[in-house]
Protein backbone atom coordinates (compact mmCIF):
# COMPACT_ATOMS: atom_id res chain seq x y z
CA UNK A 1 0.00 0.00 0.00
CA UNK A 2 3.29 3.02 0.44
CA UNK A 3 4.04 1.53 -2.83
CA UNK A 4 0.86 2.15 -4.39
CA UNK A 5 0.75 5.50 -2.28
CA UNK A 6 4.30 6.42 -3.19
CA UNK A 7 3.10 5.74 -6.78
CA UNK A 8 0.17 7.96 -6.96
CA UNK A 9 1.83 11.18 -5.34
CA UNK A 10 3.68 11.39 -8.91
CA UNK A 11 1.25 13.12 -11.31
CA UNK A 12 2.93 11.39 -14.56
CA UNK A 13 2.20 8.04 -12.38
CA UNK A 14 -1.14 8.88 -11.39
CA UNK A 15 -1.96 9.78 -15.80
CA UNK A 16 -0.43 6.62 -16.55
CA UNK A 17 -2.22 4.57 -14.07
CA UNK A 18 -5.92 6.48 -15.80
CA UNK A 19 -4.76 5.96 -19.09
CA UNK A 20 -4.13 1.98 -17.92
CA UNK A 21 -7.54 1.76 -16.49
CA UNK A 22 -8.71 3.09 -19.12
CA UNK A 23 -7.43 0.98 -21.04
CA UNK A 24 -8.64 -2.09 -19.38
CA UNK A 25 -12.05 -1.05 -19.90
CA UNK A 26 -12.20 -0.34 -23.20
CA UNK A 27 -10.58 -3.65 -24.11
CA UNK A 28 -12.81 -5.53 -22.06
CA UNK A 29 -15.68 -4.27 -24.20
CA UNK A 30 -14.43 -3.15 -28.03
CA UNK A 31 -12.73 -5.38 -30.58
CA UNK A 32 -9.07 -3.89 -31.45
CA UNK A 33 -10.31 -1.71 -34.21
CA UNK A 34 -13.22 -0.22 -32.65
CA UNK A 35 -10.75 2.24 -30.53
CA UNK A 36 -7.67 3.56 -30.03
CA UNK A 37 -5.21 4.85 -27.64
CA UNK A 38 -3.62 7.90 -27.46
CA UNK A 39 -4.89 8.90 -31.10
CA UNK A 40 -3.42 12.16 -32.92
CA UNK A 41 -5.66 14.90 -34.80
CA UNK A 42 -5.12 16.01 -37.78
CA UNK A 43 -4.60 19.59 -35.88
CA UNK A 44 -1.83 17.94 -33.74
CA UNK A 45 -4.45 17.40 -30.70
CA UNK A 46 -3.72 14.00 -28.77
CA UNK A 47 -6.22 12.67 -26.35
CA UNK A 48 -6.31 9.28 -24.21
CA UNK A 49 -8.52 7.65 -26.15
CA UNK A 50 -11.28 7.35 -28.75
CA UNK A 51 -13.86 4.80 -29.82
CA UNK A 52 -15.21 4.79 -33.78
CA UNK A 53 -18.61 4.43 -33.89
CA UNK A 54 -19.31 4.26 -37.63
CA UNK A 55 -18.12 7.46 -39.46
CA UNK A 56 -17.71 9.30 -35.68
CA UNK A 57 -15.17 9.60 -33.22
CA UNK A 58 -16.02 9.88 -29.22
CA UNK A 59 -13.17 11.33 -27.46
CA UNK A 60 -12.36 10.27 -24.27
CA UNK A 61 -9.52 12.01 -21.42
CA UNK A 62 -8.22 10.62 -18.35
CA UNK A 63 -8.26 13.20 -15.61
CA UNK A 64 -6.90 12.52 -12.16
CA UNK A 65 -6.99 15.30 -9.92
CA UNK A 66 -5.94 13.18 -6.47
CA UNK A 67 -3.44 15.50 -5.06
CA UNK A 68 -5.81 18.54 -3.98
CA UNK A 69 -8.86 15.80 -3.24
CA UNK A 70 -6.28 13.92 -0.93
CA UNK A 71 -5.47 17.07 0.62
CA UNK A 72 -8.82 18.49 1.63
CA UNK A 73 -9.96 14.80 2.77
CA UNK A 74 -7.17 15.00 5.43
CA UNK A 75 -7.69 18.67 5.95
CA UNK A 76 -9.27 19.90 9.73
CA UNK A 77 -9.19 23.25 9.85
CA UNK A 78 -12.45 24.88 8.73
CA UNK A 79 -10.96 27.84 6.80
CA UNK A 80 -8.77 25.80 4.93
CA UNK A 81 -11.00 23.40 4.01
CA UNK A 82 -12.62 26.18 2.20
CA UNK A 83 -9.63 27.94 0.02
CA UNK A 84 -8.96 23.88 -0.78
CA UNK A 85 -12.40 23.31 -1.83
CA UNK A 86 -12.34 25.88 -4.12
CA UNK A 87 -9.14 24.93 -5.41
CA UNK A 88 -10.49 21.72 -6.27
CA UNK A 89 -13.49 23.05 -8.42
CA UNK A 90 -11.18 25.36 -9.92
CA UNK A 91 -9.16 22.67 -11.11
CA UNK A 92 -12.46 20.27 -12.09
CA UNK A 93 -13.57 23.32 -14.06
CA UNK A 94 -9.89 23.69 -16.02
CA UNK A 95 -10.03 19.75 -16.58
CA UNK A 96 -13.31 20.05 -18.44
CA UNK A 97 -12.25 23.01 -19.88
CA UNK A 98 -9.01 20.58 -21.63
CA UNK A 99 -11.46 17.88 -22.29
CA UNK A 100 -13.82 20.05 -24.46
CA UNK A 101 -11.31 20.96 -27.05
CA UNK A 102 -11.40 17.57 -27.71
CA UNK A 103 -15.05 18.26 -29.46
CA UNK A 104 -13.96 18.87 -32.70
CA UNK A 105 -16.80 17.86 -35.63
CA UNK A 106 -14.38 18.93 -38.29
CA UNK A 107 -12.55 15.90 -37.56
CA UNK A 108 -15.93 13.69 -37.43
CA UNK A 109 -15.61 13.89 -33.63
CA UNK A 110 -19.02 13.26 -31.49
CA UNK A 111 -20.66 16.84 -30.05
CA UNK A 112 -19.79 15.52 -26.99
CA UNK A 113 -16.21 14.28 -25.61
CA UNK A 114 -16.36 11.84 -22.39
CA UNK A 115 -14.05 12.87 -18.90
CA UNK A 116 -13.01 9.79 -17.41
CA UNK A 117 -12.11 10.20 -13.67
CA UNK A 118 -10.37 6.63 -12.77
CA UNK A 119 -11.15 7.10 -8.66
CA UNK A 120 -14.79 6.64 -7.79
CA UNK A 121 -14.17 9.37 -4.42
CA UNK A 122 -13.20 11.89 -6.36
CA UNK A 123 -15.64 11.20 -9.10
CA UNK A 124 -18.68 11.55 -6.14
CA UNK A 125 -17.13 14.70 -4.88
CA UNK A 126 -17.49 16.15 -8.09
CA UNK A 127 -20.93 15.61 -8.02
CA UNK A 128 -21.66 17.73 -5.00
CA UNK A 129 -19.64 20.36 -5.59
CA UNK A 130 -20.18 24.30 -7.41
CA UNK A 131 -18.81 25.86 -10.19
CA UNK A 132 -18.83 28.81 -8.58
CA UNK A 133 -19.27 29.46 -4.37
CA UNK A 134 -20.96 26.87 -2.17
CA UNK A 135 -24.63 28.81 -2.52
CA UNK A 136 -27.30 27.13 -3.32
CA UNK A 137 -27.82 29.38 -7.01
CA UNK A 138 -24.56 28.14 -8.19
CA UNK A 139 -24.08 25.71 -11.01
CA UNK A 140 -23.54 22.40 -10.24
CA UNK A 141 -20.03 21.40 -11.58
CA UNK A 142 -21.79 18.70 -13.64
CA UNK A 143 -24.15 20.93 -15.37
CA UNK A 144 -21.19 23.08 -16.50
CA UNK A 145 -19.98 20.10 -17.78
CA UNK A 146 -23.12 19.12 -19.61
CA UNK A 147 -23.11 23.19 -21.13
CA UNK A 148 -19.24 22.29 -22.21
CA UNK A 149 -20.27 19.30 -24.29
CA UNK A 150 -18.72 16.91 -21.79
CA UNK A 151 -20.08 13.86 -20.39
CA UNK A 152 -17.85 13.03 -16.94
CA UNK A 153 -17.62 9.02 -16.15
CA UNK A 154 -16.26 7.45 -13.59
CA UNK A 155 -15.00 3.57 -13.52
CA UNK A 156 -18.46 2.43 -12.77
CA UNK A 157 -20.68 4.86 -14.60
CA UNK A 158 -18.01 5.02 -17.72
CA UNK A 159 -18.70 1.07 -18.21
CA UNK A 160 -22.47 1.85 -18.12
CA UNK A 161 -21.54 4.27 -20.89
CA UNK A 162 -19.50 2.07 -22.90
CA UNK A 163 -22.57 -0.87 -23.13
CA UNK A 164 -24.81 2.07 -24.29
CA UNK A 165 -22.18 2.90 -27.02
CA UNK A 166 -22.21 -0.78 -27.88
CA UNK A 167 -25.67 -1.59 -28.40
CA UNK A 168 -25.49 1.79 -30.27
CA UNK A 169 -22.65 -0.25 -33.03
CA UNK A 170 -25.07 -2.80 -32.76
CA UNK A 171 -28.34 -1.14 -33.69
CA UNK A 172 -25.84 0.63 -36.21
CA UNK A 173 -24.57 -2.67 -38.09
CA UNK A 174 -28.17 -4.19 -37.73
CA UNK A 175 -29.31 -0.89 -40.07
CA UNK A 176 -26.72 -1.43 -42.11
CA UNK A 177 -28.21 -5.04 -42.52
CA UNK A 178 -31.64 -4.00 -43.14
CA UNK A 179 -30.30 -1.44 -45.95
CA UNK A 180 -28.74 -4.61 -47.45
CA UNK A 181 -31.64 -6.45 -47.34
CA UNK A 182 -34.06 -3.74 -48.65
CA UNK A 183 -31.73 -3.58 -51.60
CA UNK A 184 -31.38 -6.91 -52.42
CA UNK A 185 -35.39 -7.48 -52.04
CA UNK A 186 -35.49 -4.73 -54.55
CA UNK A 187 -33.01 -6.21 -56.79
CA UNK A 188 -35.53 -9.71 -56.34
CA UNK A 189 -38.97 -7.65 -56.94
CA UNK A 190 -36.59 -6.32 -60.83
CA UNK A 191 -36.13 -9.64 -61.53
CA UNK A 192 -39.15 -11.30 -60.84
CA UNK A 193 -40.73 -8.14 -62.55
CA UNK A 194 -38.54 -9.39 -65.77
CA UNK A 195 -39.48 -12.74 -65.21
CA UNK A 196 -42.84 -11.80 -65.43
CA UNK A 197 -42.50 -10.62 -69.04
CA UNK A 198 -40.64 -12.97 -69.94
CA UNK A 199 -43.99 -15.41 -69.40
CA UNK A 200 -46.42 -13.29 -70.86
CA UNK A 201 -44.14 -13.22 -73.92
CA UNK A 202 -43.69 -16.77 -73.84
CA UNK A 203 -47.53 -17.58 -73.35
CA UNK A 204 -48.14 -15.09 -76.40
CA UNK A 205 -45.94 -17.33 -78.10
CA UNK A 206 -47.35 -20.72 -77.20
CA UNK A 207 -50.69 -18.93 -78.39
CA UNK A 208 -49.56 -18.04 -81.54
CA UNK A 209 -47.89 -21.57 -81.96
CA UNK A 210 -51.20 -23.66 -81.19
CA UNK A 211 -53.27 -21.41 -83.22
CA UNK A 212 -50.70 -21.77 -86.22
CA UNK A 213 -50.88 -25.74 -85.71
CA UNK A 214 -54.82 -25.59 -85.29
Amino acid sequence: LQKLENILRNPKHRGIMGEYLLESLLSNIFAPGQYKMQYKFPDGNLVDAVIFVKDKIIPIDAKFSLEKYDRLFHEQDPEKVKSLEKELRNDFKARINETRKYVMPQHNTTDFALMFIPAEGVFYHFLSMKVGTMDAGSTDLLEYAFSQKVIITSPTTFFAYLQTIMHALRALRIEESVKDVIARVGKLGSHLEKFDEFMLRLGNNLSKTVGSYN
